[in-house]
């Protein structure tokens, strides 16, 4: 085996902490399947973690199930919410309250696919933050904008209303402030102290995207892998109601007034940095070692 196709780590469990993240209204169906999927993967992953899990003001059995859950499993802590509050603030209180040295979330019916969930990790001790993004397949008319787009609602959401809103949220921030990701509603690795000290102000899903624009022109460095979406088989999606869809754009476009418009101008020295596994020639020998078994998501 050559230098470069050696791992950078072996098979051993990631020795930092790590909070997992997550929040759910009405969710009874998926809550079980979700914590024991969450607890599988993390203790064959990490050495120490917890799962921070808030429920968002649910009327059905989602707080029960989460307290007999949390009656037995110590690393799960349980914020209930009086009132749905909606996903912004759910995340951010999910954020305040993480315990461990690095965090993450996922979402409850496990849309993004985390299998890669140790490289991603390790990636921690080379960048700030290490962001999501649904993969482009690389194909000829694929570097062609338009198709491009086409390629990317393919794969962006279970269907194909869903997948434009998803869409036509990327391409509005991405325009306004400027902030050159290519997915902007994925799974992030942030270290907890960093993110938690970060000014917030979004209520809605505008919240992750918030927290990239901030921490990017706060000179913070990122790489990109690709996590892919996973199509929800039980339950209700709700990020794409149309309440929703308004709330989401009424705080995009405050967000911006308020201090969107202002970042933006930042000047490019003191911006942080945009990596990509998808993008090898760039990244340092080290890194590469670490992100070739993600290549294949690329065919």
């Amino acid at each position: 085996m050559s230098d470069l196709a050696r791992p950078t780590f072996e098979r051993a469990k990631f020795n930092r902490s790590v909070s997992l993240l997550s929040w759910g209204l009405n969710e009874e169906a998926l809550v079980d399947g979700f914590l024991t999927r969450a607890i599988a993967l993390l203790e064959e992953t990490v050495e120490e973690f917890e799962i921070v899990f808030v429920n968002d003001g649910s009327t059905d059995r989602t707080g029960e199930i989460l307290d007999a859950w949390a009656k037995r499993e110590p690393r799960l802590k349980v914020i209930h919410n009086e009132k749905n509050l909606n996903v912004g603030l759910s995340c951010r209180r999910a954020v305040q309250a993480a315990g461990k040295e690095y965090l993450f979330w996922q979402t409850v019916d496990w849309s993004y696919d985390i299998t890669n969930l140790r490289t991603f990790l390790e990636l921690l001790n080379h960048y700030d933050v290490v962001q999501g993004v649904r993969v482009v397949p690389e194909r000829i008319l694929s570097h062609i904008p338009l198709i491009r787009s086409i390629y990317r609602i393919r794969g962006r959401s279970d269907n194909l209303w869903k997948a434009m809103i998803s869409l036509g949220n990327y391409y509005t921030q991405r325009m306004l402030f400027g902030a050159n990701f290519h997915d902007f509603q994925n799974i992030t690795f942030y270290r907890s102290r960093a993110v938690q000290g970060l000014p917030m102000s979004g209520t809605t899903p505008f919240v992750n995207p918030e927290m990239l624009i901030r921490s990017y022109y706060g000179g913070s460095r990122f790489i990109e892998v690709p996590i892919n979406f996973i199509p929800r088989s039980e339950g209700e999606a709700k990020g794409t109601r149309i309440g929703t869809v308004i709330r989401t754009v009424v705080d995009i476009a405050g967000n911006w007034l308020q201090w969107g418009w202002r970042l933006s101008r930042t000047p490019v020295g003191e911006r942080g940095s945009i990596e990509r596994v998808s993008s090898p020639f760039f990244l340092s020998d080290e890194v590469l070692r670490l992100v070739i078994p993600l290549f294949k998501d690329f065919r």
